[in-house]
């Protein structure tokens, strides 16, 4: 036999060899120990049920406008001949003050011609009264004196009238909006002069939802129709000025008491004393400023406040038993808000309910709460401690 025979036939046996010794290893291996595999239930979060009252605020908001809004207008023809420098875009003004004066000249020739003129009607109208008695003069020409005295005195009056008006005056005190004439202008009855607007109060008109009503105690027409106004919730209007978060206090006076046709709406009208500040320290609220609303709302008794994720769907708990089990129940929802829901009917104080979203819960499905430790860990508990 050649060498690399006999070479070839040792590798050969070598690889058997060795293929053999770890076969018989591998078949007198022991075989792994199993284990049972745990399966844990889900842990949930749970909160208690605890009953309270809950006084409720809606929220709403709406522009400032002003109460008493006035476009002045001529009430009579001439030349303006002064105006206040109060009456400015801005100008703060009194009650009765002057604010315009059209040139009085004719309108002051005029009061005398009537005066005049109402004079002379009188002694004709006197003279006539004493022919008449003494039967000198008929019953016709004493009815024409009387007349003719009458309409001097309507004349004088109208006289007097249009005098006046060549004074702009206003019966509020408030502020120019807007000023539309000057100086050595001509103007006709009917020519815009400017506009104001009352500063005693300012008005907010608040858009309410049919839910919302539910929970506020408007005024009825009938306290507003014998005082025009009535006392109604309190309001907390706020804006941003300068940066900074401001408060109001304002209160709502009337319903307009309709349904708006297109939203669905009914407004409700704030007012808000002195917005300007003009008798009292505080910050000005202008006319014009959008504002917040929060309106002070009923209060219920005997409610759950739950967070609103905590619901399912629109009116749907998920309640945790004494066993650990899942229960899925209907409730009463009474108001729901971006943060809280409150409920009642359908649940009881003291149950828990699970604050951790479960994918498809079903009825008697078991879980582990954070408020109360798994068995299993108990019973490990309980052991170590009694060794």
């Amino acid at each position: 036999m050649q060498r690399s025979t006999q070479r070839l036939l040792l590798i050969s046996g070598i690889i058997l060899g060795a293929s053999g010794i770890a076969f018989g290893l591998m078949s007198f291996k022991p075989e792994p120990e199993k284990k049972d595999v745990e399966t844990l239930e889900l842990l949930v979060d749970v909160m208690q049920l605890e009953s309270s009252t809950a006084s409720f605020e809606i929220e709403s908001q709406g522009t400032v406008r002003p109460r008493t809004q006035t476009t002045l207008s001529a009430e009579v023809s001439g030349s303006i001949v002064s105006i206040s420098p109060k009456f400015v875009p801005g100008g703060v003004f009194q009650k009765g003050e002057e604010l315009m004066r059209i040139d009085p000249t004719n309108y002051l020739v005029a009061v005398d011609q009537s005066e005049a003129l109402l004079l002379q009607r009188q002694i004709e109208f006197d003279g006539a009264r004493k022919l008449r008695s003494q039967g000198y003069r008929a019953e016709s020409e004493y009815a024409s004196a009387a007349a003719a005295l009458a309409t001097a005195k309507a004349e004088i009056v109208r006289a007097r009238r249009s005098l006046e008006r060549t004074y702009i005056r206003l019966p509020y005190e408030g502020m120019v909006l807007a000023k539309e004439a000057d100086v050595g202008h001509f103007v006709n009855p009917g020519t815009r002069l400017g506009v104001t607007f009352a500063t005693d109060f300012a008005e907010v008109r608040l858009p309410l939802t049919d839910q919302d009503l539910a929970f506020i105690d408007l005024p009825g027409p009938a306290e507003i129709t014998r005082t025009g106004s009535a006392v109604g919730p309190k309001v907390k209007l706020t804006a941003v000025q300068k940066g900074q978060l401001v408060e109001w206090n304002a209160r709502i006076v009337r319903s307009e008491g309709v349904v708006d046709e297109k939203s669905r709406v009914t407004y409700a009208v704030a007012r808000i004393e002195d917005p300007y500040q003009l008798h009292a320290d505080g910050i000005s609220l202008p006319i014009g400023t959008f504002v917040a609303a929060r309106i002070e709302g009923s209060s219920i008794n005997e409610v759950f406040r739950v967070p609103r994720s905590a619901l399912r769907g629109s009116n749907q708990l998920v309640f945790v038993d004494d066993d650990n089990k899942l229960q899925i129940r209907s409730v009463e929802v009474v108001k729901a808000g971006a943060q809280f829901a409150y409920v009642r009917g359908g649940a009881a104080a003291g149950e828990r309910v699970t604050l951790t979203a479960v994918e498809a819960p079903t009825n008697g499905m078991s879980v582990r709460t954070t408020d109360r430790p798994d068995p299993a860990t108990s019973a490990v508990s309980s052991t170590s401690d009694q060794e």
